[in-house]
């Protein structure tokens, strides 16, 4: 069967709001292979705002779309150990540590800007699933940020303070499943002056900005997090039934 293709191109279909009827076809169409696939129908994980993120990511691109949904789902579905717990309590020590940041202002492409520091993850008290829960719980909320879908996400890592026992929590296990979801660019021992060619103006303090500390944005997302909870709770849960082709 012909697939029908919405009259507008991709990017202004992106710039519309949730409600406009200019969006339901693609979301039936995607919600079609989805439902043909055995994917669940109800609740929050075919909602229209959930399918807007895979729509949005991709300009509305119908094919790459559903290729980013069965792989989001076929990850929920083989990181149980990850994705089945989003309660922010079970990693609060951790987001109380200063271990994850998230910049105030978008970076010049619109991308919201994440900051990790290893030296804040103490692997004798969390593992790297639990750092990674960390992930996947800021990536869930900073999703639902309509502009968000539209530019994405850029994280740093910030590996000072990298030591022998956070190399053994990455099993390759574990390195397969963050390799999964995450693309990794390295900067070398200047990279603070790379990294305000990338984020010029928007840095916190010990990064080369010159407004606000780190201390100040880890505190903010951490206490949002929190007020998160019950969002998280409700769809913290295992997806059963993998999505096939």
């Amino acid at each position: 069967m012909a697939e029908a293709r919405p009259g507008p191109a991709g990017l202004q279909l992106s710039a519309l709001p949730d409600h406009s009827p200019l969006l339901q076809p693609s979301l039936a169409e995607l919600r079609r292979r989805a439902g043909a696939a055995g994917a669940p129908l109800a609740g929050w994980l075919l909602s229209d705002a959930f399918l807007l993120r895979f729509l949005r990511a991709r300009d509305f691109d119908l094919d790459l779309a559903w290729r980013l949904l069965k792989n989001y789902f076929k990850w929920r579905a083989e990181c149980p150990e990850i994705s089945a717990d989003l309660h922010p309590r079970s990693i609060l020590g951790l987001l109380k540590s200063g271990y994850v940041g998230v910049l105030r202002a978008r970076d010049p492409t619109g991308s919201k800007v994440l900051i990790y520091r290893i030296a804040h993850w103490d692997p004798k008290v969390f593992t790297a699933y639990d750092a990674f829960r960390v992930s996947l719980i800021t990536s869930e909320l900073i999703v639902q940020e309509v502009e968000t879908q539209r530019n994405g996400i850029k994280a740093v890592f910030d590996l000072e303070g990298w030591q022998f026992a956070h190399a053994f929590q990455i099993t390759p296990s574990v390195a397969k499943k963050i390799a999964a979801v995450l693309t990794i660019h390295m900067h070398g021992d200047n990279y603070k002056q790379s990294l305000l060619q990338y984020f010029p103006d928007i840095l916190p303090l010990e990064y080369g900005g010159e407004e606000y500390s780190i201390e100040d944005i880890c505190q903010e997302w951490t206490n949002f997090i929190m007020k998160s909870e019950n969002y998280l709770s409700s769809i913290s849960q295992t997806v059963k039934g993998e999505v096939v082709t």
